[in-house]
């Protein structure tokens, strides 16, 4: 019997694959991280065969932990770091540059460039987003204008682009699949999300041939088959989501009003709108959630570029802690007298700022501040952040005054953060009892396209909650807070201008 489902989260700073079996139990894990390259203030790339290895590495980890072989797996669910891009050569499937992760900012000249000559309105209209470096178009540009020989050899059709989840499948098929996703189409810059398809406008503005792009596929859809020799024996491949989407899936965040709020590397929340494209007057992105059946499920999304990499920046930058989960306990400490926040701009604001100039900054520092103010801070700056994208959905959807909030990601496992954040939002806030949300997404994909897990209902049905979060904090020092916060906001941005 096929009793199981292989997913694969290819995430920012590691690959983590696990087993689930059909009652959505994981039966085995594998991870492992990889290294991260910065070679300019901004950027920032990864080897495209270290996304490769390790998710070979891991599936196989896996299965060996699960006791599983390749026969007994109905199906494999990819999800994936969104935005970052990769171009290689047909002739010899190997990349032609590192893969420039979402992260990066070198083309924010060039973004500036475009949004003065006009382009923003197109840009919004065709594919809900905002002309910035966050997005793959002007990576993949950025790339042909600058490897030797790339744009010459993409006009003579030697050369394909893809998202992560493109580059993996290809890998996976051996060359035979070249194809992506429709949520990770929607977040390149070049898809037309009411068509779900390229649009060849786009593609002229930024200068890319038609010719590299994969083929567009729904949520669950045949992507193919991996090569036998792989793991053992050929695998179909039956659902693929970038992870943010995944996220809404795996929370089962199927009905328009709710919102799930992912915290890793960086923090994602997306709110289901349904068949209402909702474009934003507040400057969030108008995202494709899912597609499944033929109908397309939309979403604003807003997105944080640092959030857990603030924790990071605690433990590795200024070494002020050992691990991540020493934070919480250092938070609690803090002087309640001191009013210290965090702006982590260290690639530029999100939304709804969307500076990608911004630098980060500490503001209300005396000489008793010390690492226990820091890690408050730190860990406030992902609620106040959150806070900011809330208030932003609310204006542009205020039929929905009571949503509800799902959480996930690593830093959800923080109690302290969490209750925190509860209090700062002003709503009750939901930890899912799965650790596992965006890989447990993918892999229902795969498992109801295999046809061993139920639909949306049924799937929806077997969600449970974990802990709830409810507000305990007065009004007005919430109030005073967000006050505090917004005036740091205010002068990060001013900073150098």
């Amino acid at each position: 019997m096929k009793d199981f489902i292989l997913s694969i989260d290819q995430g920012t700073t590691s690959t983590r694959s696990i087993i689930f079996d059909r009652t959505y139990k994981s039966r085995g894990a594998g991870q492992q991280e990889f290294p991260q390259h910065f070679p300019q203030s901004g950027w920032v790339e990864h080897e495209a065969e270290d996304l490769w290895t390790t998710t070979v590495e891991t599936a196989r980890k896996a299965m060996a932990a699960a006791g599983v072989t390749a026969a007994q797996i109905a199906a494999i669910g990819i999800t994936n770091q969104r935005e970052t891009a990769l171009v290689w050569d047909r002739r010899t499937g190997k990349a032609i540059h590192r893969a420039i992760v979402w992260q990066d900012r070198r083309t924010s000249e060039r973004c500036a460039e475009l949004r003065a000559a006009g382009h923003s309105d197109l840009v919004a209209e065709r594919t809900g987003l905002l002309i910035d470096p966050y997005f793959s178009a002007t990576k993949v540009a950025w790339l042909l204008d600058n490897v030797p020989g790339a744009r010459v050899a993409a006009e003579q059709g030697h050369l394909a682009f893809g998202t992560v989840d493109s580059w993996l499948i290809y890998k996976l098929t051996g060359g035979r699949r070249h194809v992506i996703d429709v949520t990770n189409a929607s977040r390149t810059m070049l898809c037309n999300i009411g068509t779900a398809d390229w649009d060849e406008d786009l593609l002229k503005l930024f200068n890319i041939p038609r010719s590299m792009l994969p083929e567009i596929l729904s949520n669950i859809d045949g992507f193919g088959e991996t090569d036998p020799e792989i793991f053992g024996g050929a695998i179909a491949i039956r659902g693929v989501a970038g992870d943010q989407q995944a996220a809404v899936i795996g929370q089962a965040c199927f009905t328009p009003g709710m919102m799930k709020s992912t915290y890793g590397t960086g923090c994602f929340a997306l709110l289901n709108t349904g068949a209402d494209r909702v474009a934003s007057k507040n400057r969030l992105l108008t995202t494709i959630a899912y597609r499944l059946n033929g109908e397309i499920h939309y979403a604003l999304e807003g997105s944080i570029f640092i959030a857990g990499a603030a924790v990071q920046w605690l433990r590795d930058g200024l070494k002020m802690i050992g691990k991540a989960s020493e934070t919480a306990e250092l938070a609690a400490k803090a002087d309640p007298g001191q009013r210290v926040y965090l702006v982590p701009a260290f690639t530029g604001l999100g939304a709804p700022w969307w500076d990608a100039e911004a630098r980060g900054a500490m503001f209300g520092m005396t000489r008793n501040t010390g690492p226990a103010e820091f890690a408050r801070a730190a860990l406030e700056s992902v609620c106040f952040q959150t806070r900011d994208l809330l208030g932003a959905m609310r204006k542009d959807w205020p039929g929905n005054a009571d949503m509800l909030l799902r959480v996930d990601g690593g830093m959800s496992a923080n109690d302290w953060t969490m209750q925190r954040l509860a209090d700062i939002l002003g709503v009750a806030v939901d930890r899912s009892a799965s650790t596992e949300v965006t890989a447990l997404g993918a892999a229902w994909l795969a498992g109801h396209g295999a046809g061993i897990w139920p639909d949306r209902d049924g799937f929806a049905a077997e969600w449970h909650l974990e802990r709830q979060f409810v507000p305990s904090m007065a009004s007005s020092e919430r109030a005073d807070l967000l006050t505090g916060w917004d005036s740091a906001v205010r002068a990060t941005l001013g900073f150098g201008k």
